[in-house]
């Protein structure tokens, strides 16, 4: 794929315009559509169960392939590819990249407010997500070994498990190589179950007239509260949508568009209508129409490549995770934890090992606690149509502000989206009892830590500035005092610009001494996807041999202090980052006599400041190099 650059903004912003090429779009296929594109494995088979399967009646059968078709059509087509994804921030996507955008130009606190808890919430309804796709992908994928030779059924367990434990075990090296076979793998796989549903369609082509949304409608008007149920599997057609969004500043809208369109949805249509299809002629393959579809001489191989495109899906949601909690440490709704760059050209290769094992973890509990990907089915979806909804709040604020639609046309268009997500995710709430409590109880817990560690550093910085010297009063004195000036650099890094730092006060009041060079070191994260290198870097003279200096990154971007400092040697200030001595403050938070928060808040926040990653790795600071002066301080 190649790419140019756009020019940069007032923030330094830039951006890559992509092109349509074929590479671009063998990546689109092998990243954006490993979810969506594995649907099929499950979502027909668990829609007919609701219909007794080898019972069901043709208008039935024909209503839910009306009902999956026009799914993907109205939530994939119209909703994401030809309308949110023209809301981008500089070029990204996402559902953090669009509250950003809905809160822009906001002055409400209450609306500010609002709006972030909606972006939150749907991140963390992102990552329930990400736990239970792996589960379900790779279950459904090694359980057509029960089909092409039943008695290894009672190895679908083991092998999905080793199965896993590989995918998660090989993060750390980095998703480059690998993805390169991820494109071709996924168009095999795309051109198979097309062409396995055209077999079935020749054979009874009357199937297509499911086409018609009429089918749908009357199994709706017949059933009602049956079909209602129903539309709690149905939905599990569309899963993966919310990655055509996020992954826009990877691949750029036009390869997700155009892969989408001609290639990605007309092999998914053939395939659920081959699946109908074979249904129609033979009920008894409800039990597993989708290996059914296939001869026996396929079956084993059809096996290995369905098992090779849920470890791609995997993936995707993996990688995805990843990018999604740099969002959140860069936005200051997590704190700081290790951040691996596996890639020395590409910045959004990364590995984030706490979040890798925390995944692991909760996919293998999944896969031994529901046993089967149809168990399993039952914690699926609701965390999908919770997201859709909180994109569709946004994306209303969004297009009414950033795009100027009339409100009657914003609300007439995304109302109309949030009642069908609505729907399905009422449809699916009827699953809570059986399993769909495990993503909203997965999603609350972290939206727990995000608001609590939110919070907490909010009342943090506020102590700070009660307790700490206003840098002008500092320097206003400095030249009248008995302090001694020695040779050398310090860096100081300070959360706010205006005060002194903690750790230079105790460093004169224990050492009596001031470098000759001192730079306070301010990190700014900036509600855009990056930071152009020119703009990286403000610098201001605040007293002879003393230097402000903020360090400007976006929300997608990592810290890298010593090369970023090395920067100014081009602004007409001599550094040495690697020389420098960097001295930080270590604080001691414990709770204040009278806590501004509840009790139960401040422990997850006092939990989670213990186990962040020291700022020495986060920021990239040689250890050597490093002075930590401790504080307590109570909130």
């Amino acid at each position: 794929m190649t790419s140019s650059t756009a020019p940069a903004d007032s923030t330094g912003s830039t951006h890559r315009v992509q092109q349509l090429t074929a590479t671009g779009l063998l990546g689109v296929l092998g990243i954006v559509y490993g979810d969506i594109g594995t649907s099929p494995l499950y979502a027909f088979q668990a829609s007919i169960e609701h219909f007794g399967a080898a019972k069901i009646a043709y208008g039935d059968l024909m209503g839910i392939l009306s009902l999956i078709f026009w799914s993907l059509v109205l939530i994939v087509t119209v909703k994401y590819v030809s309308l949110v994804m023209r809301a981008d921030n500089r070029g990204e996507g996402g559902i953090l990249a669009l509250m950003v955008l809905a809160q822009r130009g906001c002055t409400n606190p209450r609306m500010l407010k609002f709006l972030a808890l909606v972006g939150v919430g749907g991140c963390c309804l992102f990552f329930g997500d990400g736990v239970i796709t792996p589960a379900i992908s790779v279950l459904s994928a090694v359980e057509g070994l029960k089909v092409a030779a039943p008695s290894l059924g009672q190895f679908v367990l083991p092998i999905s498990a080793v199965v896993i434990i590989a995918l998660f075990a090989v993060q750390s090296r980095g998703t480059g190589s690998v993805g390169r076979m991820f494109g071709p793998v996924m168009t095999i796989w795309f051109l198979v179950i097309g062409l396995m549903g055209v077999l079935q369609i020749v054979q009874h082509p009357q199937v297509l007239a499911a086409l018609s949304p009429t089918y749908g409608y009357e199994l709706c008007a017949e059933h009602g509260w049956l079909a209602f149920v129903a539309l709690g599997s149905v939905v599990l057609a569309v899963t993966g949508a919310e990655a055509l969004y996020a992954d826009m500043g990877h691949f750029g809208a036009t390869s997700i568009r155009a892969a989408w369109i001609f290639f990605v949805l007309p092999c998914l249509a053939l395939n659920y209508f081959g699946q109908g299809a074979l249904v129609l002629a033979n009920p008894a393959a409800a039990e597993n129409p989708f290996y059914l579809m296939a001869p026996d001489w396929a079956l084993i191989p059809l096996v290995i490549l369905a098992t090779a495109a849920t470890v791609i899906a995997s993936q995707a949601l993996i990688s995805g995770a990843y990018s999604v909690t740099r969002q959140c440490m860069q936005l200051g709704f997590l704190p700081r934890m290790s951040v691996a760059h596996t890639s020395a050209v590409e910045e959004g290769q990364i590995y984030v090992p706490q979040v890798n094992t925390a995944l692991m973890v909760g996919v293998l509990v999944l896969v031994f606690a529901f046993r089967s990907s149809e168990a399993l089915a039952s914690a699926y979806g609701i965390a999908v149509t919770a997201t859709f909804a909180c994109t569709c709040i946004l994306a209303m604020v969004v297009f009414r502000r950033m795009f100027k639609w009339p409100r009657w046309a914003a609300v007439l268009v995304f109302g109309g989206f949030f009642f069908i997500d609505t729907v399905f995710f009422a449809a699916n709430a009827l699953k809570i009892p059986d399993g769909g409590w495990v993503p909203l109880a997965l999603g609350l817990a972290l939206m727990a830590l995000m608001t609590s560690w939110k919070r907490g550093r909010g009342l943090l910085l506020d102590r700070w500035k009660h307790d700490s010297l206003p840098l002008s009063a500092f320097l206003a004195r400095l030249p009248h005092s008995r302090t001694i000036r020695v040779p050398g650099m310090a860096i100081f890094m300070t959360g706010n610009p205006d005060y002194v730092p903690a750790a230079l006060l105790h460093n004169l009041k224990h050492n009596k001494v001031l470098h000759e060079k001192v730079l306070f070191v301010t990190v700014n994260n900036l509600d855009v996807p990056e930071v152009g290198m020119a703009e990286r870097t403000v610098i201001t003279e605040l007293a002879p041999g003393i230097h402000r200096v903020m360090l400007r990154y976006g929300y997608m971007e990592s810290p890298n202090l010593p090369r970023d400092i090395a920067l100014l040697n081009d602004q007409g200030v001599p550094v040495e980052p690697m020389q420098a001595s960097y001295f930080l403050g270590r604080e001691t938070l414990v709770a204040a006599m009278a806590p501004k928060m509840p009790v139960w808040r401040m422990w997850l926040f006092l939990l989670l400041a213990r186990n962040a990653t020291p700022a020495t790795e986060f920021f990239r600071i040689p250890s050597d190099r490093v002075v930590e002066l401790g504080v307590r301080v109570a909130i």
